[in-house]
């Protein structure tokens, strides 16, 4: 489908509509990143590492403003894969996200450092054989790995090295808990992408299927507590994209287009 650039409503309310944090839980919200010329040419990302196009880094900057205008964000986390971390740097330096760590790597192969702390675990599906591939040559380039991209069994890995749907939804749902029990009370941005997001949708919701593709820039929030609940406060805002527009195709916003 042909990207719509002029179809998102021209106001949207900032604050006011996200609820108050208490003690108990996180919220967190999760975003996917600007888009990609590669999105926009329905070429499969997985876990190479594209550059955001002009658009997508003018969807972070439009995010990056909504979030600057509604309640402070105390930390911002990141995939480590440039398209995320750029999004990710535009809204940790709209929002105020300052504070400076040493850089290292932990055990769970956190990178921290500047304003961002780096996360791999919140990666994109490794798509194996697929990376780089426009999706509509895949089947053609690859029959047994476009099978498997596209198959609803979550322990398929892709061939060439690609992953499961549910070794992708271990290691996302493990990194945003973790990130929750660190930050109880607090309110934290987390940029991620398609298939990522969609494991997280399914972790909060796991009899609801996730209502179409993730949308680039959009803005998800969760709500994560110390007793291990994980809630869906909202899903798929794009409201603040009224001037860039988005693709209404969502490609490679789930985890059957990487």
């Amino acid at each position: 489908m042909a990207a719509s650039r002029d179809s998102v409503p021209s106001q949207y309310e900032n604050g006011g509509l996200i609820e108050t944090v208490g003690p108990k839980y996180a919220e967190i919200v999760v975003i996917r990143h600007g888009e990609t010329k590669w999105n926009a040419d329905r070429r499969i990302q997985g876990q190479l590492d594209v550059d955001l196009s002009d658009i997508g880094r003018k969807q972070a900057f439009a995010v990056a403003d909504r979030l600057s205008r509604e309640p402070k964000i105390s930390a911002v986390y990141s995939s480590d894969l440039k398209r995320a971390l750029d999004t990710a740097e535009i809204i940790a330096k709209s929002c105020g996200c300052l504070r400076k760590y040493l850089a290292h790597f932990d055990r769970r192969n956190i990178c921290v450092f500047g304003k961002v702390i780096k996360d791999l675990d919140l990666r994109e599906r490794h798509c194996g054989a697929l990376q780089g591939v426009l999706f509509r040559e895949a089947a053609k380039i690859n029959p047994e790995a476009y099978k498997a991209l596209l198959s609803d069994q979550d322990d398929l890995e892709i061939p060439g090295g690609g992953e499961s749907f549910n070794q992708l939804y271990n290691r996302c749902t493990s990194a945003l808990q973790s990130i929750a029990k660190k930050h109880r009370g607090d309110r934290v941005v987390v940029v991620s992408h398609g298939a990522a997001i969609e494991a997280l949708h399914k972790r909060a919701s796991p009899s609801g299927n996730c209502k179409g593709k993730v949308l680039n820039a959009s803005v998800n929030v969760f709500h994560l507590s110390n007793e291990d609940e994980w809630i869906i406060k909202s899903w798929g805002d794009v409201r603040h994209l009224n001037q860039t527009g988005f693709l209404e195709s969502g490609f490679g916003g789930d985890r059957k287009s990487g």
